[in-house]
């Protein structure tokens, strides 16, 4: 069974940026999955590979604090699917078009597309915000025929969908080895295995062709960092959805996209809860 350790630190005056680092540092010290909230992050480590020492460490050498708060707790191995079904994942429906389920769902509304996805401990299900925002978008968009990137795939929700409204070639690209695991059992899951899955970062994108609309759900700063090499495999033409971030990050990727030929065509923001954002750009 997976046993996991779950790291809680609450930080002072959280912020996105303090999560974004602190869950970079805490990479280096082999965690694999990070919830970041308005408080801080909740980190998740193999059981073996957890060290207090290297806890001790982070912290000492974060320059974003101050920490308010810091406890950690063993997770048994357990069943994830059953986890989720009891805490967090119910069947959600997005735009009345798309139904997002898991397997282990029995009472499940009807829908255009009926897209499965067992989570496990992988990024994507639909709720969150960011991903109802892309979903979104892709429904209202003509895929059929047209190829599509989607990077920072978590369990590969976005691809699938892609997928079942016939966008081809479909690539997905995922940097952490569990999500990228857990994307591909989903694309089995919903009878979609043409899609192509790459377990890597963006340095990846050199050996894909330009695609006509690339997709990126991931936060601000990675975004940013890496808009060059999105820009470079988006045809022109084409079109980039991007989410990850809040309203008021919107001028910050804007600012960061715009060397590159992209502009903004359209945006759009989560009408409840944190203003979660998503920007439709296009290159000339």
């Amino acid at each position: 069974m997976n046993d996991y350790y779950e790291l809680r630190i609450d930080i002072d005056n959280a912020s996105e940026d303090a999560t974004d680092l602190l869950a970079g540092m805490l990479a280096d010290e082999a965690y694999e999955s990070f919830v970041p909230d308005a408080s801080g992050l909740t980190a998740y480590v193999p059981s073996a590979l957890f060290s207090a020492e290297a806890v001790e460490r982070v912290l000492a050498d974060f320059p974003l604090g101050p920490v308010a708060a810091v406890s950690h707790k063993l997770i048994k191995g357990r069943d994830w699917n059953q986890e989720w079904e009891r805490n967090y994942f119910k069947p959600i429906v997005i735009a009345g078009r798309c139904v997002v389920h898991s397997s282990f769902h029995s009472d499940v509304p009807r829908a255009e597309y009926d897209i499965v996805i067992d989570p496990k401990m992988a990024f994507g299900t639909g709720h969150h915000a960011t991903t109802t925002l892309i979903l979104t978008h892709l429904l209202q968009m003509e895929l059929k025929g047209k190829s599509l990137i989607d990077m920072g795939t978590g369990t590969g929700i976005l691809a699938i969908l892609a997928a079942m409204r016939g966008a081809t070639p479909v690539t997905g690209i995922e940097i952490d080895s569990f999500a990228y695991a857990n994307a591909v059992d989903n694309i089995a899951l919903n009878s979609q295995q043409h899609i192509k899955l790459i377990n890597s970062d963006a340095s990846a994108l050199a050996d894909v062709a330009p695609a006509d609309v690339f997709v990126a759900n991931i936060n601000r700063n990675v975004i940013t960092a890496d808009i060059a090499a999105y820009a470079e495999r988006l045809r022109p033409g084409g079109m980039m959805l991007l989410s990850g971030f809040y309203e008021h990050d919107i001028s910050v990727v804007l600012e960061a996209a715009a060397p590159y030929g992209l502009t903004e065509a359209a945006r759009t923001v989560s009408p409840e809860g944190d203003p979660w954002s998503c920007l439709v750009l296009t290159q000339a």
